[in-house]
């Protein structure tokens, strides 16, 4: 069944170029071999469309305290085939980064508790906001300058926002997820659906359930993990009802 998951990272200064070839399971990542599919876009021209090259440059030249890259974490419905994955994702790239530089992986590894699919996506981006300015990699990341913003770097996305700002922003971005997700389900002919909001929101009196980890995953019994799983799918309104967050 579709369950909702979808939060926000940030990686420091001398991060992203490392965590940029993790998702794409590049070197030795590659052995984990659950890659479905990746893609980029919006990079500035000196990288050549090499999205490693945007993320070396962030890590080398971004301002000591400054996030590398933000990065969305999201569940996708394991009852989309591989081309309905690539159009959600597609649209959901253009829906949470509109024109900043991105990079995303679909990773589908074989879930531990029970033995299926678990696609999720991981989307990279840089919050530094594209403009008319042709900037070189060094420029980019310093500090932006508003009155003459040719001799400075590019805005950050999230300057100057308040931190309620920013909780709305997130907010918004989860529900659209959930929108979207729900749209290709409804087109998919599933009765399934996500729901970004807190199960309190929800009303559903129940806590929300906690992430064991590989390692306790691993030190359950087969008895254990069936009853773990039909326990989760009970609380979750039966076999083939909603689920939530």
């Amino acid at each position: 069944m579709a369950t909702f998951h979808c939060e926000i990272k940030s990686g420091h200064k001398g991060a992203a170029a490392d965590h940029a070839a993790y998702i794409a399971r590049q070197g030795w990542h590659s052995k984990r071999g659950d890659l479905l599919f990746t893609g980029h876009g919006n990079l500035p021209p000196w990288t050549s469309d090499q999205p490693g090259l945007l993320w070396k440059a962030a890590d080398q030249f971004e301002r000591s305290n400054g996030a590398a890259y933000r990065e969305l974490v999201i569940a996708l419905p394991r009852e989309l085939g591989t081309e309905e994955l690539r159009s959600l994702v597609a649209r959901m790239v253009i829906e949470l980064v509109g024109n900043k530089p991105y990079q995303y992986a679909v990773h589908a590894p074989t879930s531990s508790l029970e033995g299926q699919d678990n696609p999720h996506l991981h989307l990279m981006y840089s919050d530094r906001l594209p403009d008319e300015v042709d900037r070189p990699a060094e420029r980019m990341f310093s500090r932006y300058n508003p009155k003459n913003p040719a001799t400075g770097g590019c805005r950050k996305d999230n300057a100057g926002r308040s931190r309620a700002q920013l909780r709305e922003d997130l907010i918004a971005k989860r529900k659209a997820v959930a929108d979207l997700q729900n749209e290709y389900l409804a087109r998919k002919g599933c009765s399934t659906r996500v729901d970004h909001r807190t199960l309190k929101e929800q009303g559903v009196a129940r806590r929300a359930e906690r992430h064991l980890g590989p390692a306790r995953i691993n030190d359950m019994s087969a008895g254990e993990k069936r009853k773990y799983t039909a326990l989760r799918r009970r609380a979750d309104g039966d076999e083939g009802g909603p689920t939530a967050v």
